[in-house]
């Protein structure tokens, strides 16, 4: 049988839904939070140790790099969390259809940079 369906495995010309990107990035912050787990297990482990490991890992949180790497880390985290909640709400069968899945795209895409703007502010 000949198969006359269009073939294109160029990567860069495939246009993915809303709803593609956010499920690829649930995927992407999830890798990210086992990475970020082992360092604020080292933290958590550095502060715990010693008074003096508590301040000096006091004062390395004044380092505008490590601010962002624990802003990126507090991001990740509320973006998994929020689409990982939509997740479990389609799981109910909410939001199943394409204009669900958008909106529900949308959704998190809004909370997150809420959440990121407000963690932001409260880092630094």
């Amino acid at each position: 049988m000949k198969d006359n369906r269009p073939v294109n495995l160029d990567i860069g010309t495939i246009r993915l839904p809303i709803t593609a990107y956010t499920s690829i990035t649930h995927r992407i912050s999830g890798v990210i939070l086992v990475v970020a787990s082992f360092l604020l297990l080292w933290a958590l482990d550095v502060s715990l140790a010693s008074p003096a490991g508590f301040s000096t890992l006091a004062d390395l949180m004044g380092n505008p790099l490590v601010k962002f790497v624990a802003w990126g880390i507090s991001v990740a985290l509320i973006y998994h969390s929020v689409a990982g909640v939509r997740h479990l709400i389609m799981d109910f069968g909410i939001g199943e259809t394409m204009e669900g899945g958008v909106l529900g795209a949308r959704i998190v895409i809004t909370l997150t940079v809420l959440g990121a703007l407000l963690t932001g502010v409260a880092i630094w």
